[in-house]
């Protein structure tokens, strides 16, 4: 059990300094062979490359058309024609809540986070120069509105740690609603409270919008389709997904269809806009699968069964178990999908268990593994939070405090309350 440790630290230590999880897992994987007995050939060949291909195989065609569609969002001016719509409504003069709920509509309706990222960091310039806000809370006003609750919380939501749960516990989508609702209330309200009043220090201390040294959107400029015709996209994968209830591949490809039909005028554009989300989908797939691949082998070893023992013996609601594991693992490997790949390939057939032994439904399981891993993933070494860094143009001093909060420390905190609510049986 020890070596199991052992590996998690090498994952994890590894990962923050900047080494992909794609050959840091398999490294991190031949410690935990190697003290649990194994021989390392085998374990890397048979064990490990089992879980990993098992994984791409069953969620590649979801990463790719997710990848795609928010691609096609994004080259079409989709993606910032809904953006600019809930600005208006909202008002610049609420420039945090417009940023905030813009990048929110786009991840609940299917956009990949890191696309949302580049489709609302220039209007969150245009907004926070109008307020006077200081640059340093776009990322985690960014970051709340993609990294949180639209992801992990919302009942519905097509995003990947969302549907991850679904092959574990038999659920859909819309699994314990009622609990993703609660905690979603906490996440966006205790986040949107936090970095309103960030604000008013920031402009108290006189810290209030500088220039960019440079502009980061030099992209060329696309005509934005009405605001009407951009949110059908979003819709269509939603409804498909959730009140058709039609497979999320089937969902994702009827999105794509109605992205093309109503800018078919752009066709032009839609090979490149494919051909940059398939590519980009591969490396989010693989380094997914890398994760699952090193839970494969800590399942086989013998120091497993007594981690599991220690897990499962968790005082308390069975669910805090649960939570801890996976935001321990999302955490090390700094990946949300990543960490709660490794928990549920690892022990989601003992929590399976549990729920059919127990009073407590596999819809709560869904609920809480989905949650937990959007808690620690984005410590400083996550993929999301480095590439927010880059194109804001910010840095881990100037704004991880901020990040860490909405994105880390208020998740959590939903997390312990909806177990706290399960626990005393409101939910």
């Amino acid at each position: 059990m020890l070596g199991i440790f052992l590996g998690l630290v090498v994952l994890m230590v590894l990962a923050y300094i900047g080494w992909s999880i794609l050959w840091v897992a398999p490294i991190a994987a031949g410690v935990v062979a190697i003290t649990g007995g194994l021989d390392v050939l085998d374990a890397y060949k048979d064990t490990y490359m089992g879980g990993f291909v098992a994984f791409a195989k069953d969620w590649f065609p979801v990463f790719m058309l997710g990848a795609i569609f928010g691609k096609l969002m994004e080259d079409t001016g989709m993606a910032r024609s809904v953006a600019v719509a809930m600005t208006k409504v909202i008002g610049s003069q609420r420039a945090i809540l417009g940023v905030l709920a813009s990048a929110a509509v786009l991840t609940y309706g299917g956009v990949s986070l890191f696309v949302v990222v580049f489709a609302v960091y220039p209007l969150a310039i245009s907004l926070f120069r109008e307020a006077n806000i200081s640059r340093k809370l776009i990322p985690a006003t960014v970051a709340l509105g993609a990294f949180t609750f639209t992801m992990t919380a919302l009942p519905g939501s097509p995003q990947i740690q969302n549907l991850i749960p679904m092959d574990y516990y038999d659920t859909d989508a819309m699994a314990a609603p009622v609990m993703g609702i609660i905690a979603a209330i906490i996440m966006a309200g205790g986040g949107y409270f936090y970095l309103r009043r960030q604000e008013k220090k920031l402009t108290e201390k006189g810290e209030v919008f500088t220039e960019p040294k440079e502009e980061k959107n030099a992209e060329e400029e696309v005509d934005t389709p009405h605001w009407i015709l951009s949110f059908l996209p979003l819709l269509t994968v939603l409804i498909t997904l959730n009140v058709f209830e039609l497979d999320v591949i089937v969902a994702l490809i009827i999105g794509i269809l109605v992205i093309m039909i109503i800018n078919v005028a752009k066709f032009k554009r839609f090979v490149g806009a494919i051909n940059a989300g398939a590519s980009g989908s591969v490396i989010a797939i693989i380094n997914t699968s890398a994760a699952v691949g090193f839970g494969t082998v800590v399942k086989a070893v013998p120091g497993f069964e007594r981690l599991t023992e220690l897990l499962m013996g968790v005082k308390g609601h069975p669910l805090i178990s649960e939570a801890i594991s996976v935001n321990i693992l999302a955490g090390a490997t700094g990946s949300a999908s990543g960490g709660m790949g490794i928990a549920l390939e690892a022990l989601g057939d003992k929590y399976y268990e549990i729920a059919m032994n127990t009073g407590v439904s596999p819809e709560a399981f869904h609920r809480i593994a989905s949650l937990s891993s959007g808690g620690l993933d984005a410590l400083p070494h996550n993929g999301a939070v480095l590439t927010l860094f880059a194109i804001t143009g910010m840095t881990h001093k100037d704004s991880y405090k901020d990040i860490f909060v909405v994105a880390v420390l208020i998740p959590v905190l939903s997390v312990a309350a909806v177990i706290a609510l399960a626990a005393i049986g409101i939910l």
